[in-house]
């Protein structure tokens, strides 16, 4: 009988496939056999205790213009579904929380889920990297602005972002003295009530913020670069970077090992780091992308090594 796999992402039919992480891990599921089903947030569900969802079959392929069919969607409990991609783009908001509660309770009945949901529920994205400030850039992080403009006084030249975002929205590069900073502070903290976060500007950023993809704690052994393009100090591709393939240099190998045991502790099976020259700025572990890029760049198959890791692990 063949494994079963489902995930839960964003709407399938407005992903971007050449670019898509999430369909590179399906195609390897389809190309190993695995039954794939398919949900979205709306279609979980709790009954008595028991985690349950709609989900539908679901059939992939490698086509920009036609990646993917959906069979008819049925409510079914997770006994017997093999693997859980849990693999909705940020923000982590409240229901994304509560989404990460029904799927302990089907991890509780056997289900391996990927990233582990406790896990997604704890490791913030900006402020999980705070757990190794020997590999961090000095890092503020508040509600009060006034606390963060001291930050920008001592640093002078600083970042500043949400704790929520993705994509490189809601990023400003501001300095001290900077006339706009008092309204930057006020719309990222909403006026102090929300957390922000400030780090020291990375000039190093104009050879890229890498993408470093670790498979249960190991890195694969090349990044994607994310270079910034024109007059945009910000090197994520949704926000105009040009990815390039770079090797791991000595640097990156040392900070994915003072990461990489965490991981592993917190079942953290598929993790992006954020690392600009020397620093890490953030680890991604809800939905980590840049796979096919590096694929594609190195003749790799990531979403290999990853299900090969799982199957292991599943076999053990």
């Amino acid at each position: 009988m063949p494994r079963t796999l489902a995930v839960l992402m964003d709407p399938i039919a407005a992903i971007h496939p050449k670019k898509d992480t999430t369909l590179a891990m399906l195609l390897e599921a389809q190309r190993r056999g695995y039954a794939l089903l398919y949900m979205n947030q709306g279609d979980l569900a709790v009954r008595d205790g028991t985690a349950w969802a709609r989900l539908a079959p679901l059939a992939v392929r490698d086509d920009p213009h036609d990646w993917f069919t959906l069979g008819d969607a049925a409510w079914r409990e997770f006994t017997g579904i093999d693997f859980v991609l849990a693999r909705k783009d940020p923000p982590v908001d409240p229901q994304f929380i509560y989404d990460t509660m029904v799927l302990e309770l089907a991890q509780r009945a056997g289900v391996t889920v990927v990233n582990d949901p406790r896990g997604l529920r704890d490791a913030n994205e900006k402020l999980f990297s705070l757990h190794f400030p020997q590999c961090c850039p000095p890092t503020a992080i508040a509600r009060d602005p006034a606390e963060i403009k001291r930050f920008v006084a001592e640093h002078g030249d600083v970042v500043l972002k949400p704790l929520d975002g993705m994509g490189g929205r809601s990023i400003f590069r501001s300095r001290h003295r900077d006339p706009n900073l008092n309204v930057i502070l006020e719309t990222l903290t909403a006026n102090g009530h929300q957390f922000a976060i400030a780090q020291k500007f990375i000039p190093e950023i104009s050879a890229g913020d890498k993408r470093i993809l670790m498979i249960d704690g190991e890195p694969v052994p090349y990044a994607l670069a994310r270079i910034p393009q024109g007059d945009d100090f910000r090197g994520n591709l949704a926000a105009g970077g040009k990815g390039v393939g770079v090797p791991l240099s000595e640097r990156d190998r040392w900070i994915a090992a003072q990461v990489g045991p965490e991981l592993v502790r917190r079942g953290m099976r598929f993790v992006g780091l954020d690392v600009i020259g020397d620093w890490l700025t953030e680890i991604n572990v809800t939905s980590p992308t840049c796979v096919r890029e590096l694929d594609a760049a190195f003749g790799l198959n990531i979403a290999g090594q990853l299900f090969d890791r799982l199957e292991a692990t599943a076999r053990a």
